[in-house]
């Protein structure tokens, strides 16, 4: 198998990265793309880092098991089949999936701190960052943690003005300087998502 195609994306929450992922497979079949997703990489809640309040804090790079992460990717690049077992977000109700990775001549790496590990980020080929103003980023926010998850509203604002925004400003926002490419969606996507698409197909 030919070395895979490795694209990064990244992001603050609420962009819209798993929106533009999804489009992106559509367009160019699930057959070529794998995407990894940091989301099933965090570890166990009670190991979490806590805040001065004592509220576990889920948006900083110790969150998420990077170790883990990258030798997966490392696995895929060399062609290895990766399992994982689904994160379920603390849900109790969920019965969490084992996640299967084929290798595919694309993989997507996505995640708030895709680019943090350096070896990750020296392995990647492509590497992307979807933005959006922050009220957009925070009512996204709103929808998936509060009508989507069922997250209580006041916990959902705390931790979005003392963890994730905090989190953007020191480790997601610098690397805006070293990606390839800016996509905004404030309205949509659609031109960012044209060019990267036209990118990758000639890749494959």
């Amino acid at each position: 198998m030919e070395t895979p195609y490795i694209v990064g994306i990244t992001g603050g929450s609420g962009s819209g990265k798993t929106t533009f992922i999804k489009m992106l497979t559509d367009l160019i079949g699930e057959d070529n793309i794998c995407t990894v997703s940091q989301d099933n990489y965090y570890i166990d809640k009670e190991s979490q880092p806590e805040d001065a309040k004592g509220i576990k804090n889920f948006d900083t790079p110790y969150s998420i098991d990077l170790e883990k992460f990258y030798q997966d990717i490392q696995k895929l690049k060399n062609g290895e089949v990766v399992q994982i077992q689904e994160y379920t977000f603390n849900n109790a109700a969920a019965e969490p999936k084992l996640l299967t990775f084929n290798p595919k001549k694309v993989i997507i790496l996505e995640g708030i701190f895709v680019f943090h590990d350096p070896r990750v980020f020296d392995m990647i080929d492509l590497k992307l960052f979807i933005e959006a103003k922050a009220h957009l980023k925070l009512s996204r926010r709103i929808k998936r943690d509060n009508v989507e998850r069922g997250y209580d509203i006041n916990d959902v604002l705390y931790r979005y003005e003392n963890h994730v925004m905090p989190a953007y400003e020191n480790y997601i926002k610098p690397h805006k300087e070293t990606v390839d490419l800016i996509i905004r969606n404030d309205v949509n996507f659609d031109t960012g998502l044209d060019v990267v698409k036209t990118f990758l197909l000639q890749k494959i």
